[in-house]
C-alpha cells in the first residue's frame, strides 16, 4: 500500500512541476505503480493475503470468546487446554528380573 502512496505523491508532484521530480521521466514516475502491481501479484498468488486475514479472523473469535467467558463470570480456558485433557499413564511397578 506504500508503493501507491509513493507513486500518487510522485505524480503530484510530477504534474505540479514540484523540486526535483519534474525533471524526472514518467516511467519513474509511475514505477511504484507497477511494483505495487507486482506485490499485490506475489502476495496473492503465495497465499500471504489470505493466511494475514484468516490470523486476524481468529484473533477476533479468540477475543469474542475471552469476553464472552468473562461477561458469563467465567474463567476463560487456556490455550492448548482441551476440554477432556488425556489421563496420566501409570508406570507399571513390575520390573524384568
Amino acid at each position: 500500500m506504500w508503493l501507491v502512496g509513493l507513486g500518487v505523491i510522485l505524480v503530484l508532484l510530477k504534474l505540479a512541476g514540484f523540486g526535483f521530480v519534474a525533471g524526472w521521466p514518467w516511467w519513474v514516475v509511475l514505477a511504484p505503480f507497477a511494483l505495487a502491481a507486482v506485490w499485490w501479484k506475489f502476495a496473492d498468488g503465495t497465499g500471504m493475503t489470505q493466511r494475514a486475514a484468516m490470523r486476524r479472523e481468529d484473533e477476533k473469535a479468540a477475543k469474542r470468546r475471552e469476553a464472552q467467558f468473562e461477561s458469563l463470570g467465567l474463567r476463560a480456558p487456556r490455550p492448548g487446554s482441551g476440554a477432556n485433557p488425556p489421563p496420566k499413564q501409570e508406570r507399571s511397578s513390575r520390573s524384568d528380573n
